[in-house]
């Protein structure tokens, strides 16, 4: 019995050694695995030491006492609480019951200095000391924050030396004589300079010229009506120098585009009725320009402007224009004022009405413009420009013979002349449309030009 028991316990205990040696390959594999940097964990172990206390794991120790356990090529003990760098060969010594390590040998032989594997892996970090704290570690990661704060504040005050805040580049330039002003005290001086009875004509005029550079904006043009500008410049529509008549009118067509508020204020100042006696008394053809200029800013997307327009016979002094002569740059101009106040009134029409569309909608209702266009034969005036050569004037006048068709069909039917000139037109176009699609232009300007003339004479 004492000879089985013999072979019993010799067999325990190889199969004990085998169990151990796995645990240490197994932990060594593992330990291959961890990224670098990274701390092996220290296993937990039931086996007390000889003072009978439980073995320190890296879990219970302070962890500003964690060491790094720094291995050689020799196998060296590995004491409770310190980390052992990932790669190290860990092992199980039998006879002391103890985890040892050591560094892993190179293909050539030749083992790291420890100076060498500290640079590897801490870079830049000083790893002359035996050990790093947590301490240490944030006092390095606050000298990098402070490193890179002093950094920022270089680039900011190299940014400061490029550029100077703009205080003291008034400083600079009052020192000069320079003043840097804003618009509304630019706008003060010019209307001043225009208004001035010392002012030359051509102090005026250059007033006046600069003003409209102004006035284009939304905000300087409510300021330049809350500084009396706009009615000076009204009133200088009544002046007898051409000139100032033409940038007044130009000024006033600048402040007027897009902004309601100067429309009413312009339109009870009187400046309708004076654009009008421009237009239909004997002017300069820039005076003219500038005054239509004026007017089709007043009248667009302003029912009641164009109310009082239709009221003071307006549509008969633009009708004069096609029977004075010099006036051919402005008949297309008003055929496109016309066929851009047909359109809006239809446009809002077929717009989805709310509140303020309905009430818009009830304005333009009281605005008939399509029945004085047709009792005053604007039919025939506008088709007849179809005659002139420039495309461009042909365009815009076949959009508006579009939009008057369902007014005017039995006049142009009844146009022989018209007829002829469409036929003449499509044959034109049709040569033209041909030669841009030879030329890979499939949807080319004379194409849609060919397809408005083919649109009116199917109409008809």
């Amino acid at each position: 019995m004492s000879h089985w028991a013999g072979l019993l316990s010799t067999a325990a205990k190889v199969n004990l050694l085998v169990l151990l040696v796995s645990a240490v390959f197994s932990q060594s594999s593992l330990s291959d695995r961890v990224p670098e940097f990274a701390l092996t964990k220290i296993e937990e172990s039931d086996i007390k030491d000889d003072s009978r206390r439980e073995p320190v794991t890296e879990d219970d120790a302070d962890p500003e006492d964690l060491e790094v356990f720094y291995p050689t090529h020799q196998w060296q003990t590995i004491r409770p609480g310190q980390a052992v760098p990932a790669g190290s060969h860990v092992r199980l010594n039998l006879q002391t019951g103890e985890r040892e390590a050591r560094l892993p040998d190179n293909k050539d032989g030749r083992s790291d200095t420890r100076e060498e594997r500290g640079r590897k892996r801490l870079g830049k970090v000083d790893v002359n000391s035996n050990s790093f704290t947590s301490q240490e570690l944030k006092k390095a990661l606050a000298k990098m924050k402070e490193s890179e704060k002093a950094e920022r504040k270089a680039h900011e005050e190299e940014v400061r030396k490029k550029f100077r805040p703009i205080e003291q580049l008034k400083e600079e330039f009052e020192k000069l004589n320079v003043k840097m002003e804003t618009d509304y005290e630019i706008m003060v001086k010019l209307i001043s300079k225009f208004n001035s009875s010392a002012s030359t004509l051509d102090e005026k005029v250059a007033a006046l010229f600069d003003l409209e550079y102004y006035v284009h904006q939304v905000d300087n043009a409510k300021d330049f009506l809350s500084m009396g500008g706009l009615q000076l410049v009204i009133d200088g529509l009544n002046s007898t120098e051409a000139v100032l008549k033409e940038h007044a009118a130009f000024v006033l067509g600048a402040a007027l585009s897009s902004n309601p508020k100067v429309q009413i204020e312009a339109i009870e100042g009187g400046a309708l009725q004076k654009l009008l006696v421009i237009l239909a008394t004997e002017q300069p053809l820039a005076v003219k320009k500038k005054a239509l200029f004026a007017l089709s800013s007043m009248l667009r997307h302003f029912p009641y402007a164009q109310q009082q327009f239709l009221k003071l016979g307006g549509l008969q002094v633009l009708r004069s224009l096609f029977r004075q002569k010099g006036t051919e740059t402005l008949r297309v101009r008003v055929v496109t004022l016309l066929y851009d106040l047909i359109m809006e009134k239809m446009l809002l029409e077929d717009s989805q009405h709310g509140d303020q569309t309905e009430e818009k909608l009830q304005q333009y209702r009281q605005v008939k413009l399509v029945p004085a266009v047709v009792e005053q034969d604007w039919c025939v005036v506008v088709s007849n420009l179809l005659a002139v050569p420039e495309h461009d004037t042909r365009e815009k006048v076949l959009k508006t013979v579009g939009v008057l068709m369902a007014f005017c069909k039995e006049r142009y039917r009844g146009d022989q002349a018209l007829s002829t000139t469409l036929s003449l037109l499509r044959s034109e176009y049709e040569e033209l449309a041909a030669e841009e699609q030879r030329e890979g232009d499939k949807d080319g300007y004379f194409k849609e030009l060919l397809g408005s003339v083919n649109t009116i004479i199917q109409e008809l």
